[in-house]
């Protein structure tokens, strides 16, 4: 197959070829107030948006701070608006983790159009253990929790209010190793659920970072089928 030349200009010599336009950039995560906030490309103000609240959890010294621009490309640059939460100084400590991120979703929906059962919790590492937590205590005001290599909290009764419980969708997605260090866990987690009659989706990725390509690409096709109303997934383990 042969290759087309760059065009010669007027005086003979040849243009250098186009470089590629790049795609254009999404709007980058910037702040609002001490939260990171990622608005989607072509952002349509009339639009409600499903909200995503990001959970980061404890980094460690050893691990780069999550970074909600890199992350959200992953998942999707237009569906979604979404936050990462963050404690302000001065809060005081009654405020807890639960009043940062109602404060974080108050925020968003002030400044734009939000669908207010379109909000889910994303959370990674111990903050998807965080996001399970929150999610059960506040069934009712979250369309689905999704845990990216937290565990779900057993004997912490977050099943109180079971009949919200029941309705509310969550995934939990981890790497093979850590299902394979913890097989009581799992195996508990998935009876609770069973007994419960409460929806779990368990996806178990052979290896890689819980934010992945792969992973994230999983979470924007689980979160569509919720918001375009496919039929819940019944409680399973399933490897992808």
């Amino acid at each position: 197959m042969s290759r087309r030349l760059p065009k010669k200009s007027p005086s003979g010599q040849r243009r250098p070829a186009a470089r590629p336009t790049p795609a254009a950039a999404p709007i980058d995560a910037g702040w609002l107030g001490d939260d990171q906030l990622f608005t989607p490309l072509g952002h349509e103000p009339g639009y409600d948006y499903p909200l995503l609240v990001w959970l980061p959890g404890d980094a460690g010294p050893s691990r780069r701070r999550f970074d909600l621009g890199r992350a959200m490309p992953r998942v999707s640059l237009r569906n979604y608006i979404a936050v990462a939460p963050a404690a302000s100084e001065g809060d005081a400590p009654s405020l807890g983790l639960d009043g940062v991120v109602w404060r974080s979703i108050e925020r968003v929906c002030r400044r734009f159009a939000v669908h207010r059962r379109r909000i889910f919790l994303v959370g990674h590492g111990t903050g998807g253990s965080d996001a399970f937590r929150i999610g059960c205590r506040h069934a009712r005001d979250f369309a689905g929790v999704i845990s990216l290599g937290g565990p779900f909290p057993l004997d912490e009764a977050l099943f109180a209010s079971l009949a919200d419980v029941r309705r509310l969708p969550m995934l939990l997605c981890c790497r093979r190793e850590a299902v394979a260090e913890a097989p009581s866990h799992t195996d508990r987690v998935l009876r609770l659920f069973h007994a419960a009659g409460a929806s779990l989706a368990m996806r178990i990725y052979p290896e890689g970072d819980d934010l992945s390509r792969a992973v994230l690409a999983d979470i924007n096709r689980w979160i569509m089928d919720e918001v375009c109303g496919t039929p819940a997934v019944e409680p399973s383990l399933s490897a992808s």
